[in-house]
């Protein structure tokens, strides 16, 4: 899995960095994602899809060929 995020279309609501910490952070100075693992291991990967389905401003791309 290969996980990308579009900074400028994130809103900050922070789904993300609830769902999958280990994956997803925030900027202090606007709450804008902040993409910590481009490929996370197995284990997040559900957590990451989840991610791409709540986030609000779609965000959050995934490709599973990585």
């Amino acid at each position: 899995m290969k996980v990308t995020v579009d900074d400028e279309k994130c809103c900050a609501a922070g789904s993300c960095v609830m769902i999958a910490p280990e994956v997803f952070d925030q900027r202090e100075e606007d709450g804008i994602v902040i993409l910590l693992d481009a490929t996370p291991s197995e284990d997040q990967h559900e957590a990451v899809r989840e991610c791409v389905q709540v986030c609000p401003a779609g965000a959050i791309q995934v490709s599973e060929d990585a």
